[in-house]
């Protein structure tokens, strides 16, 4: 696992039970201390991980054992079918996309997937998205709606790509066209951010009726490392950045701009992503059964936009 620099002193006592255990002879005092330094990791892991900076938010967002879109499809969709192709340029993996069968209801997916080791990465772009990645999103959206499928969207992407290429290919456009079919879908959308929510990028697929996102995400219009280069003129100023952009959770509920916030494992989903994706899962299957009662879907959506958009004028 990858280890971040304030995660240390929890390896470390990790490491001293794993030696005390590795001893097994059964000795009543090595219990015992095993059991004594089990319940310290625990108070250690929650008194740290209830502390993080906003930089250190960041840096959990991007740790590249936290679950991504195919893990969460894997554990909470039967019956996936991946559809590919924007039907004008190709195929973009930054983008996972199809239809499935959530709690045994019939749902449309669409998510960010960035990849897991570096071969996977790079086939995935690291998760950022091109211009066909989107029109993907905006195929899988008409389908949606035709049969009348919720649609389930998860955000987790550093921004959409911005290569000549893209730009060459209508990237702003592509995104703008995902928000504006977002805002006229009939159905239900409930947005979830599982680790970065970058910018445009993140925008194109959280235009949804309910969006949630797990404590140690992040969401902002820019990364912290762009801003700093942009305000500093320094990007070694990024944690300051993270300070000022106001990206976690926490703040973003106090602002408004997500519904809830959703519980990971303690230390991170990265620790034990299991018990994130279930909580996660969970917590789908009832905003959907909520949204359920609503008459429409399209209208709801839309003042929630309107509201938040005069909230900040």
């Amino acid at each position: 696992m990858v280890i971040l620099d304030f995660e240390k002193p929890v390896f470390e006592l990790e490491a001293k039970i794993k030696e005390l255990k590795n001893l097994n002879t059964g000795d009543l005092g090595i219990i015992e201390d095993v059991k004594r330094l089990e319940n310290k990791k625990k108070k250690l892991l929650k008194h740290v991980y209830s502390n993080l900076s906003p930089w250190q938010k960041v840096l959990v967002a991007r740790h590249q054992e936290r679950p991504h879109t195919s893990d969460y499809i894997g554990a909470l969709v039967d019956d996936f079918i991946p559809l590919a192709g924007d039907r004008h340029f190709g195929n973009d993996l930054a983008i996972t996309a199809g239809i499935g069968k959530f709690k045994g209801t019939a749902v449309a997916i669409i998510g960010h997937e960035k990849g897991k080791d570096t071969e996977d990465r790079i086939q995935h772009n690291f998760g950022m998205p091109h211009p066909e990645g989107y029109r993907k999103a905006l195929r899988i959206m008409d389908l949606a709606d035709r049969f009348k499928l919720p649609l389930l969207t998860f955000v987790d992407t550093a921004g959409a790509y911005p290569g000549v290429g893209a730009e060459e290919r209508g990237q702003a456009e592509a995104i703008a066209k995902c928000i504006e079919r977002s805002l006229r879908f009939e159905n239900p959308i409930v947005a979830t951010i599982i680790g970065e929510g970058g910018s445009g990028g993140a925008v194109a697929l959280a235009v949804a009726n309910v969006i949630l996102m797990l404590e140690h995400s992040v969401y902002s219009v820019i990364s912290p490392e762009g801003c700093a280069s942009i305000l500093y003129r320094n990007p070694e100023k990024a944690p300051d950045a993270a300070e000022a952009l106001k990206l976690t959770a926490q703040d973003l509920k106090n602002f408004r701009v997500i519904d809830e916030v959703l519980e990971e494992s303690p230390g991170g989903a990265h620790r034990d992503p299991m018990f994130t994706i279930k909580s996660v899962g969970e917590k789908i299957k009832t905003t959907l059964l909520e949204l359920s009662n609503i008459k429409d879907l399209k209208a709801h959506r839309n003042q929630k936009f309107l509201d938040f958009c005069r909230n900040y004028n």
